[in-house]
């Protein structure tokens, strides 16, 4: 299965650790959205998108990505058309994150739906805690100083091979 981790990782290195991690097991490409063409994703058979979360949003420069796919039917006019139906494949969405994701407010959720109106089907999601030092934390040297750790990679590599066997089954 030919896999491809699209990463945007700004800080710390956070979510590209994760990335790598998850690439391990699914033997996947991990690239920045500035290193991969819109027109190369037909080529995947599965494809993540993953950032740092900065106010409670994935990074823009990810988000941006995505919005350069043009919807199904639509030809190469992004943000035109009404909803539209799979036929990208699957995908998923990874973030780290200084806080805990709200389960009335998840902030994958926007790039969950970008991504549905791109027609992937988004199989799943994954979240780790990382370090943060956004302001005010800052002040006090960064939050989760020592994450992503062992656990948080193990977990990643766990959710990546869940993730594998099931698409391909699916395929």
């Amino acid at each position: 299965m030919k896999t491809l981790l699209v990463c945007t990782s700004v800080s710390h290195g956070n979510t590209r650790r994760v990335a790598r991690a998850m690439a391990e097991v699914l033997d996947a490409r991990v690239a920045a959205p500035d290193e991969v063409e819109v027109s190369d994703l037909p080529g995947y058979d599965l494809v993540g998108f993953g950032s740092g979360v900065f106010s409670q949003r994935m990074h823009r420069d990810l988000l941006g990505f995505v919005r350069a796919v043009p919807r199904p039917g639509t030809g190469s006019r992004p943000g035109s058309g009404s909803r539209a139906t799979t036929s990208r494949g699957p995908a998923f969405v990874f973030a780290t994150s200084g806080l805990p994701e709200l389960a009335f407010a998840p902030f994958t959720r926007p790039l969950v739906r970008l991504l549905e109106g791109r027609g992937f089907a988004v199989v799943d999601t994954f979240t780790c805690r990382a370090l943060d030092t956004w302001m005010p934390f800052r002040l006090i040297g960064g939050i989760n100083k020592q994450r992503p750790d062992e656990d948080d990679l193990v977990a990643a590599r766990a959710f990546a091979r869940r993730l594998g066997k099931d698409c391909a089954t699916a395929a």
